[in-house]
């Protein structure tokens, strides 16, 4: 297991004291900043493995980081308390986005994404909740990290703890039968501690989500299927921080975050080729560039 690195938990409870104290803009201007350094690493880190999925990688970061910045009650220096927000990444081929948002918030040195995918690494391809502190479960199979969530909410429920409990599903997961059996479960029961977050990119491996299963109209989908539903800008950090508010209905939450696969990267953005493409190194140059602007 990955121990706990100083300098990182001093920012993070810097960002927590600015929650406390109610001014959002030095918040947001840190969050923004966080942002670009998590995409930095997942580029560094594509760029030493010659592997992984760097569009979605991309497109996922401004919603960990704004969760694990400033929503999840989580501790970097204790993070298997037992009243912690339960976090989990269904869409688990993107673990260098959730590997670098966890070194930048202190669960580990971020020296560590250097071994990212290397022979014994803790840092594998999927996150393992074994290696990696932070991590809730296992994921990779899609369409199986949500069904997790809706134990996790579920057992909230039945033993009066007060935590809550958060998703991240990809768009293209959400092609998987398990989770609308797992939205119809949490609508039945009412788990209002319960948030998923939808990465919706509208690409997939291979092609445009549309192109491969239709998902439109999907905040429809949600609300039909009980939830409550918030359609967002999921680069936004202000909007995220008020979606990911609690529920004001009782009923579970669906947020529809509308992002850019490969965002902040011009030349991957919205290309169905980066879905696990590696660049070249002049690629990764340009990439980092484009990032220190």
């Amino acid at each position: 297991m990955l121990s706990t690195d100083p300098e990182g938990v001093t920012r993070f409870r810097a960002r927590r004291r600015r929650i406390a104290e109610g001014d959002p803009e030095p918040l947001l201007g840190d969050l923004r900043h966080l942002s670009t350094e998590v995409r930095r690493s997942i580029v560094q880190m594509i760029d030493r493995a010659q592997l992984g999925h760097i569009g979605g990688d991309l497109s996922v970061t401004d919603i960990l980081v704004t969760l694990f910045g400033g929503v999840l009650d989580v501790d970097p220096e204790n993070p298997r308390k037992p009243d912690r927000d339960r976090f989990i990444l269904s869409k688990g081929h993107c673990a260098a986005a959730l590997y670098a948002t966890l070194a930048h918030s202190g669960f580990f040195p971020t020296r560590e994404l250097d071994t990212f995918m290397a022979p014994l690494s803790p840092l594998n391809g999927h996150p393992n909740r074994r290696k990696v502190p932070g991590v809730e479960t296992n994921t990779g199979p899609l369409g199986h990290g949500f069904p997790v969530g809706v134990g996790c909410a579920l057992a909230a429920k039945l033993s009066g703890a007060s935590y809550r409990t958060f998703v991240v599903l990809g768009d293209g997961e959400l092609q998987e039968g398990s989770n609308w059996e797992a939205a119809m479960t949490a609508a039945h029961y009412s788990l209002g501690s319960l948030t998923t977050i939808v990465d919706r990119n509208r690409l997939q491996q291979g092609d445009r989500t549309e192109e491969t299963k239709r998902l439109e109209p999907l905040a429809d989908k949600w609300a039909s299927f009980g939830w409550e539903v918030r359609d967002v800008d999921g680069h936004d950090h202000a909007h995220l921080l008020s979606a990911l508010r609690p529920s004001t209905t009782g009923k579970p939450v669906a947020v529809v975050a509308h992002t850019i696969k490969g965002k902040g990267v011009s030349f991957i953005e919205d290309r169905v080729e980066w879905h696990h493409k590696v660049p070249d190194a002049v690629q990764v140059h340009a990439a980092l560039e484009e990032l220190s602007r």
